[in-house]
């Protein structure tokens, strides 16, 4: 593997060095922040009770997005 010189700001390099986990270089810090991810990496980590929870949230946001948008259009007619 080849290493590459980089300049940085001062407050970048304080950003990335708070991101520093114990143990980890500066590329492994760079790796993980730019890496892509899939929402498939979220299985799992919600309990049964916890996913119903966000699914009511989400159904009762959905319902007054959708009362907003009827009262929107209505006062624009």
């Amino acid at each position: 593997m080849g290493t590459k010189n980089i300049a940085i700001s001062d407050e970048a390099y304080q950003m990335l060095k708070a991101m520093k986990k114990s143990g980890e270089s500066f590329t492994d810090v760079i790796e993980r922040m730019t890496r892509k991810s899939s929402v498939l990496e979220l299985t799992g980590i919600l309990s049964k009770r916890e996913v119903a929870m966000v699914e009511r949230h989400v159904r009762e946001i959905m319902k007054r997005s959708a009362r907003r948008i009827i009262q929107t259009s209505g006062t624009m007619r």
